[in-house]
């Protein structure tokens, strides 16, 4: 057991070692980088082309092919872009975040949570979603943050991305536990703002809610909006937008002020319409090299 331990602390401490010495890289050369990453990715590996390629042509069956194989190779540049600007998470100083990712309107927050009560923030795998952590530099003091992550299976790379993520001091929340911690943090007297990223396909052994999501017929997580409801906390949307290469803006927007008000599924249906639109509005910042339609729905 104990050499196991030892391995793992080595093998961190060399993922950790090359990551922390490309975050050190101006962003110009990491883009350079990508650039080349993109052209193994894309040509040599090919990597997941397959299921970007099946993803795409339904979410758009009105495009040509041309216009399919466009928006994937501009995918994967983003997808490469992305990768390495979550690298820079290691040294990603407050000032620079500021300046790369503005946002709207962030005093949203303080309003919604002035009466103590939490908020959910929700928002997809798309534009840049690790760097959301940074909003926490508009929040008002005592106003904490918290995000939901599942925990990755290779320990040494949920380590790192752990690192990462908590770059503003965000306290992660295993999404298996997730309802119990912010009951518990509830209880503490704890006002958060907690992150989820909802638009990833549930286990196949969880009881699924259906709906149409980019064109087909999608099983949706709806843990989100049951803690929401249960709690009776704000729910927000955060629409991003990459403005250029390594520069986004990010808008909220409110779903509701009190979960515990509304019907039940009227905010998982809310929050897929505003990411669908987000999507559609620049496809190719989509994570489309997830199998998010694996599952066809019974009776199809």
């Amino acid at each position: 057991m104990e050499g196991k331990e030892s391995k793992k602390g080595i093998g961190y401490s060399l993922l950790y070692g090359v990551a922390y010495l490309h975050a050190l890289l101006p962003f110009r050369v990491l883009y350079v980088l990508s650039d080349i990453l993109y052209l193994l990715a894309y040509y040599v590996a090919r990597y997941r082309r397959k299921i970007v390629r099946k993803n795409l042509k339904n979410a758009f069956p009105e495009k040509t092919e041309k216009s399919i194989v466009k928006i994937e190779k501009k995918f994967y540049r983003h997808l490469c872009d992305y990768f390495f600007e979550t690298l820079k998470m290691l040294r990603f100083t407050d000032k620079e975040v500021r300046k790369r990712f503005k946002l709207e309107n962030p005093d949203i927050f303080n309003q919604l949570t002035a009466n103590g009560k939490s908020c959910i923030l929700s928002l997809g795998h798309y534009a840049n979603w690790e760097w959301v952590p940074s909003i926490v530099l508009n929040f008002r003091p005592g106003l904490g943050q918290g995000f939901i992550y599942k925990e990755l299976h290779s320990k040494v790379f949920d380590q790192l991305f752990l690192k990462m993520r908590t770059r503003f001091d965000p306290i992660p929340i295993e999404m298996h536990n997730a309802f119990r911690q912010m009951i518990r943090l509830q209880n503490e007297g704890k006002t958060m703002v907690v992150g989820f990223l909802s638009d990833q396909r549930p286990s196949k052994r969880q009881g699924h809610y259906w709906t149409t999501f980019m064109n087909q017929p999608t099983p949706v997580q709806t843990g989100m909006e049951k803690i929401a409801r249960h709690l009776g906390t704000s729910v927000v949307y955060l629409d991003i937008q990459k403005v250029k290469r390594g520069y986004y803006s990010g808008k909220f927007f409110v779903i509701t002020s009190d979960a515990s008000k509304e019907d039940e599924y009227t905010i998982t249906e809310q929050y897929l319409r505003k990411l669908e639109k987000s999507v559609m509005r620049e496809p190719a910042y989509y994570l489309w090299s997830h199998d998010r339609w694996k599952f066809k729905k019974p009776g199809n």
